[in-house]
């Protein structure tokens, strides 16, 4: 502005020498004014360097502590999950037991129902044989009773012949 101010004040003078020095004048404060501009627009690139320089130190911080929790999230994850895996596979176990277990017990009871059946058949099998002894002694006794009372009648029949027998020699 003052180079402006000074050449156009040279020029309405209409002082060659003013205009001249006005120019030099000019020229100089222009190249004062770049090399103001230049300084101002270095120093505002490099405050805008360290601050992109700050930030990224802030953020590759933020980005280690991140990485630091996501490191301590993934270690409590794998062991949440590790031990999930053991109770699962403890779980299987203790199933495959109580499957084995119950498959052994229906064996069991299978097995003691065949018992229960074949100890069924028996008695009803022992039943009928008691019955029909039952049935053969009843008749041995009626066969041994009148197999006595024959020999009670055979005794008097003998008897009575020895009588008879007995009168007839005497």
């Amino acid at each position: 502005m003052v180079s402006a101010v000074l050449v156009l004040g040279a020029l309405i003078a209409g002082s060659m020498i003013l205009v001249a020095l006005a120019a030099v004048a000019a020229t100089v404060l222009g190249a004062a004014a770049t090399k103001i501009t230049h300084s101002e627009l270095i120093q505002s690139r490099r405050d805008a360097a360290r601050d992109r320089a700050r930030q990224a130190q802030d953020y590759r911080k933020l980005d280690e502590q991140r990485s630091a929790e996501h490191k301590e999230f993934a270690r409590s994850m794998a062991g949440r999950i590790a031990s999930r895996q053991q109770l699962i596979h403890e779980l299987e176990g203790e199933l495959s037991n109580a499957q084995r277990k119950l498959a052994e017990t229906n064996l069991k009871l299978g097995a003691e129902a065949r018992r229960a059946e074949q100890a069924e058949q028996r008695l009803a099998s022992e039943s009928a044989l008691l019955e029909d002894a039952e049935m053969r002694a009843a008749e041995a006794i009626v066969v041994v009773a009148e197999l006595e009372q024959e020999i009670t009648d055979l005794k008097a029949e003998l008897a009575a012949w020895e009588q008879v027998t007995l009168r007839k020699h005497a």
